[in-house]
């Protein structure tokens, strides 16, 4: 595994959100982080990464001027890697509107020349989870698959924590549903109860594309790579273990310090001789 390309999100140099008017209108219902994306490309080229992703509210500010996200990446050095994006995928009412949504981003994160396009979701519903939710959110994830091929995007599912697919045995559960492929975030998975190097062992066929994030379980934070409750060291193994060749991404949604963050995590990585 050495000297595969690493890359980092830029989700932590401000506070996590979403687009505001998305209340109302389902196709503005982007992920954001209310920061510089400019200074956060700078200090992730500054770290010494090779890529980033990006969310895609923070992507899509950029159809109007494409020019100056190009012009900031090539001075950092950086590739644009991958889009985050995701949507509920189980209400069948708005699901058109969700999937144009995710197009715009495709199609704008295939204009600056990424490789992957990364969704999340599957909506917890107030009145609890209904038989056929998961059929749905596969049935949905089919779609996102097809809007990634008319890119020319690999696509691939993050389970995540406040969805319905968290922990082992929904993970399983999805991918029986849809061919989409697996984007372990190390983190989320662990928090669910997860045993991470188990479930990269597991679904090895499935992953093209790897989240990297440290956690602590109490109290419940995310952390660099270098601490925190996680063995990062362990999932490392793993993927070495598959043959993994692919992008690494570290993310971490919040930390005093960003660049500092990114610094640590690379370090780390490093260490472990990736």
């Amino acid at each position: 595994m050495s000297g595969l390309k690493k890359a980092y999100h830029a989700n932590c140099w401000g506070p996590l959100g979403g687009s505001a008017v998305g209340v109302t209108s389902i196709t503005q219902l982007t992920y954001r982080t209310f920061a510089d994306m400019e200074r956060a490309i700078r200090d992730i080229g500054a770290a010494g990464y090779a890529g980033i992703e990006l969310f895609d509210g923070n992507l899509l500010d950029y159809e109007t001027k494409r020019e100056d996200l190009s012009r900031a990446l090539a001075d950092a050095g950086l590739q644009l890697v991958a889009v985050y994006s995701g949507a509920n995928f189980v209400f069948n009412d708005i699901l058109e509107e969700e999937l144009l949504r995710i197009e715009r981003a495709a199609d704008a994160a295939a204009s600056f020349g990424a490789l992957h396009l990364v969704v999340g979701g599957g909506a917890k519903r107030a009145g609890g989870q209904q038989p056929d939710d998961i059929a749905r959110l596969g049935a949905a994830l089919e779609k996102v698959v097809r809007i990634g091929q008319d890119h020319d995007l690999r696509t691939h599912y993050h389970p995540h924590l406040s969805t319905i697919v968290e922990g082992p045995e929904s993970v399983r559960r999805i991918f029986a549903e849809t061919a989409i492929d697996f984007c372990p975030d190390t983190a989320h998975l662990a928090a669910a109860g997860g045993d991470v190097a188990a479930m990269i062992r597991e679904h090895r066929e499935r992953i093209s594309y790897v989240h990297l994030k440290g956690w602590q379980a109490s109290p419940f934070a995310f952390t660099p790579l270098d601490e925190g409750t996680l063995d990062i060291a362990a999932v490392v193994t793993a993927l070495k273990e598959i043959g993994y060749g692919g992008w690494i991404t570290t993310e971490l949604d919040a930390w005093p310090d960003p660049a500092d963050g990114a610094r640590r995590s690379l370090a780390f990585l490093d260490q472990l001789g990736i």
